[in-house]
């Protein structure tokens, strides 16, 4: 069978949907997870007991179940616990919400134990509080130590979101299915998802190899 390019001409517009999605779900969702996962390594590094089991918890929860099985449990087994209704779009930005945000929470905890002590304990010596020490002296340090394993983390989460298609959201993979159950051409719509794919994860690395070129510590 001859590759048609029209096949890939005509479903553009609706894959670049699809994409448009994609990005939007990944950006909301990793802003998110972000700053749980802040919340969380920080207490996983310097919170009290009660803190550190919490976010414990929480981590080793969702780094111990599948993605799939967490936004499905979000999308129609929460609405029957808590008598609430979700779209499938917020259930899509949830599960990338709490699911990065448990991974993010171990890297932001590694990169914070890896500064060395005497940094923290010359901060407190100047009588520095201890907030500052964190956000000014131990934070910058550890933010620039963060940015690779950061920029994985959100290029997983982003081709992650193709797993949504299990609750109907129209991301990219869910327009290039519903486009080949119409048009049976398999092979033009499945590499054309995956070259759109290529292109959101390659020019994110970018984004981030800049970035960490910028924040490299000399």
């Amino acid at each position: 069978m001859d590759f048609d390019w029209s096949v890939v001409v005509d479903a553009l517009p609706a894959l670049l949907g699809g994409a448009k999605l994609t990005v939007l779900i990944a950006a909301a969702g990793l802003v998110g997870g972000t700053l749980v996962g802040t919340v969380a390594g920080f207490a996983r590094a310097f919170g009290n007991r009660l803190l550190n089991a919490l976010a414990l918890v929480y981590v080793e929860l969702i780094r111990g179940t599948p993605i799939v099985v967490q936004v499905m449990f979000i999308y129609f087994a929460l609405p029957m616990l808590a008598h609430i209704r979700i779209t499938p779009l917020s259930a899509a930005i949830a599960t990338i919400v709490i699911n990065a945000g448990a991974y993010i929470a171990e890297i932001v905890r590694g990169a914070l134990l890896s500064v060395n002590k005497g940094l923290k304990e010359a901060g407190l010596a100047l009588g520095l509080p201890t907030w500052k020490v964190l956000v000014f002296v131990i934070g910058p340090i550890a933010l620039r130590r963060m940015i690779p394993p950061l920029g994985n983390q959100f290029i997983i989460s982003l081709k992650d979101t193709s797993l949504f298609i299990v609750i109907g959201v129209g991301e990219l993979t869910r327009e290039g299915q519903e486009i080949m159950a119409s048009n049976f051409r398999a092979v033009e719509i499945w590499t054309a998802v995956a070259i759109l794919y290529l292109i959101m994860t390659s020019a994110l690395t970018l984004a981030l190899r800049f970035t960490e070129k910028r924040m490299r510590i000399l």
